[in-house]
C-alpha cells in the first residue's frame, strides 16, 4: 500500500467479540484483510465468546483487554497500550462506542499514525436519551483524536452530524459488507434444512438477532398473530435477555413459533425461509437484511437505521414504520400473497443488489482505499512522532 510495497499492520479494536452484527463485520473485515496479505489483529475490550477459532485459522491475532462490561477499568487502557507498542499498527481501526473512545485516548500515549472510528448504529446506548446525549458529547469532545469517522450507512451519518457528535469534514460512509459466497441461494440446502425443521409446505418467516428491546420482538409477534390462519410459521434464531418473556408471550398467543436459540448456520436458515422479518426500533445497517438479500430472500423491515437503504422498496422487500403492528402485518401478508413469478423476480433483484452494493470484497476495497489515503496524508503532513 505504501511506497515500499509492504502492507501496513491493521489493529481492529472492538467492544466485544460476541455473536452480533457489528462483531460479525469486524471479523469479516479482519479475515478478508488477512487473505489479502495484511498483518491484522482483533482486540476485544471484553473476553471473547465467539470467532476465536475462525480468526486464528486465518492468521489473525486475537487479544483481549479483559475488561468487564459497563466498568471503566484503567487497566484495560494499559493493556491496550502495551499491545499497541508490541504490534505497532499503522492503522488502529475501532468499532462501537467504548472501543472508539478507548482508541482515541490510547493515541495520547502511543504514536499510532492513523486512528479510525466506526459508527455502527444510530444510537448505541440504552433506552434513556441521557445516555445517548452523553455519548454524543464524548464523541464531540474527543473528535480531534480521530483521523476519520466512518458510518455504516447514511442514516447513521445523518444522525451524528445533526447532533454535532461528528465533524462532517471527517465523516465518510462505508457500508457493512456480506460474504456473498457464503450467503447465496441454494436449493439443495433449502430442502435439507426445511426437512430438519419439519415445516412441510408452510410459508416460513425467519427472524434472526438478539432477543432484546432494540429488536422489538413483541411487535413482530403481534404482527405475526394477525396472520393467524395463513398456515405460516415464524422461525427465530437468536438468544438474549428477553428470551423467557418472548417465549411466554408467544405461548400465551398460541403462535406457531420455533425458537432455535443461537445458531451458527444462519446462511442455511436463510435458504430454508420464504421471507425475512425485522422489527427493530434501533439499528445501523442491519447485517441480517444484507444477508437476506445475498440469499435472495424477500425482506420486510421497520424503518430503523439504514433499513430503507438496504431494501429497495417494492423491488426487494418492504419497509414500514417502527412499532406499527398493523403496517408490519400488512407487509408480511403482502409478501405471502406474492405469486411465484413475482417472488422470484424480487429474489433475483435482492441478490443483484447485494452483489452490487454490499459484497464484502468490494467493501474491503473501500476500506483499503480509506487506509491508503489516510496513511499517504500522514506521510506528507506528519509533524510529530509515529512508528512505521
Amino acid at each position: 500500500m505504501r511506497g515500499c510495497g509492504v502492507k501496513p499492520r491493521i489493529a481492529l479494536l472492538t467492544t466485544s467479540l460476541d455473536s452480533g452484527g457489528a462483531e460479525t463485520q469486524v471479523v469479516s473485515l479482519a479475515v478478508e484483510l488477512a487473505r489479502r496479505g495484511y498483518k491484522a489483529a482483533v482486540i476485544s475490550l471484553t473476553v471473547p465468546s465467539a470467532y476465536i477459532a475462525e480468526l486464528s485459522s486465518e492468521g489473525v491475532e486475537v487479544f483481549t483487554l479483559r475488561m468487564s462490561p459497563g466498568v471503566a477499568d484503567p487497566r484495560g487502557l494499559w493493556r491496550l497500550i502495551r499491545f499497541l507498542v508490541r504490534f505497532r499498527p499503522q492503522v488502529l481501526h475501532s468499532h462501537l462506542f467504548h472501543a472508539n473512545i478507548l482508541a482515541r485516548v490510547a493515541r495520547l500515549f502511543v504514536p499510532v499514525p492513523v486512528v479510525i472510528s466506526t459508527l455502527h448504529s444510530a444510537s448505541e446506548s440504552g433506552r434513556r436519551r441521557a445516555g445517548t446525549r452523553a455519548r454524543d458529547f464524548a464523541y464531540r469532545g474527543s473528535g480531534w483524536l480521530a483521523d476519520r469517522v466512518v458510518a455504516v450507512c447514511e442514516a447513521v451519518a445523518a444522525r451524528h452530524i445533526a447532533c454535532k457528535a461528528v465533524q462532517s469534514a471527517k465523516l465518510r460512509v462505508i457500508p457493512n459488507g456480506v460474504d456473498c459466497r457464503v450467503f447465496r441461494p441454494d436449493r439443495e440446502r433449502r430442502a435439507a434444512i426445511r426437512g430438519e425443521l419439519r415445516v412441510g409446505n408452510a410459508f416460513v418467516w425467519l427472524a434472526a438477532g438478539r432477543l432484546m428491546w432494540k429488536k422489538d420482538y413483541p411487535t413482530m409477534l403481534r404482527a405475526f398473530a394477525a396472520l393467524s390462519g395463513s398456515g405460516s410459521v415464524l422461525v427465530v434464531a437468536g438468544t438474549g435477555p428477553q428470551a423467557a418473556e418472548l417465549h411466554d408471550m408467544a405461548a400465551a398467543m398460541n403462535l406457531n413459533v420455533r425458537w432455535l436459540g443461537a445458531r451458527s448456520d444462519v446462511a442455511a436458515l436463510m435458504n430454508a425461509a420464504d421471507g425475512l422479518v425485522l422489527s427493530s426500533l434501533v439499528e445501523g445497517l442491519p447485517m441480517v437484511l444484507l444477508e437476506a438479500a445475498a440469499s435472495g430472500l424477500v425482506a420486510v423491515s421497520t424503518n430503523a437505521g439504514g433499513a430503507s437503504e438496504a431494501i429497495s422498496e417494492g423491488d426487494t422487500g418492504f419497509v414500514v414504520p417502527a412499532g406499527d403492528v398493523e403496517a408490519l402485518s400488512r407487509a408480511m401478508a403482502r409478501v405471502q400473497s406474492l405469486d411465484a413469478n413475482r417472488r422470484e423476480s424480487m429474489s433475483q433483484a435482492a441478490r443483484a443488489r447485494a452483489l452490487a452494493l454490499y459484497d464484502m470484497r468490494a467493501v474491503t476495497d473501500a476500506w483499503e482505499g480509506c487506509y491508503r489515503d489516510l496513511l499517504e496524508h500522514v506521510s506528507q503532513t506528519q509533524d510529530g512522532p509515529t512508528w512505521t
